[in-house]
């Protein structure tokens, strides 16, 4: 993350952030490695936010973040949240997270919350 954004436009969750209540976590291992992980950020009772998807560099395109980012839509809907949004850099090393979230229906939109227009991120959301 740190690699492809300035600091400025880098919106991940730092692990003191990660333990905040809003926050639920998941990870994927096999054995002891670590796969990949994501998260989901309550935003009110009828929002949440997708937070903190990453893949291991040797575990990409084996189905890790689909299967992180279903389990997270799952649990957004037993919440009975209404939408998800999300926040993913621009740069063309976010291509394929762009395409799996559109995939899973989330579709580009203005920032939401508190985010502000940045050339090197890119918003989405999706109903449920």
């Amino acid at each position: 993350m740190l690699e492809l954004s300035p600091p400025q436009s880098v919106h991940a969750l730092d692990l003191e952030k990660l333990r905040r209540p809003e926050i639920t976590f998941w990870s994927a291992w096999e054995g002891g490695e670590l796969l990949g992980c994501g998260a989901l950020k309550e935003l009110n009772t009828l929002e949440g936010e997708v937070k903190s998807m990453r893949t291991a560099l040797a575990h990409r395109r084996k189905g890790v973040a689909r299967a992180i980012l279903e389990r997270i839509i799952r649990e957004a809907a037993n919440r009975s949240y209404m939408r998800l949004w999300l926040e993913t850099g621009s740069a063309v090393a976010f291509e394929p997270a762009r395409n799996l979230y559109s995939t899973f229906g989330f579709q580009y939109c203005p920032p939401f919350g508190d985010y502000v227009a940045d050339p090197n991120s890119v918003f989405m959301a999706r109903l449920l």
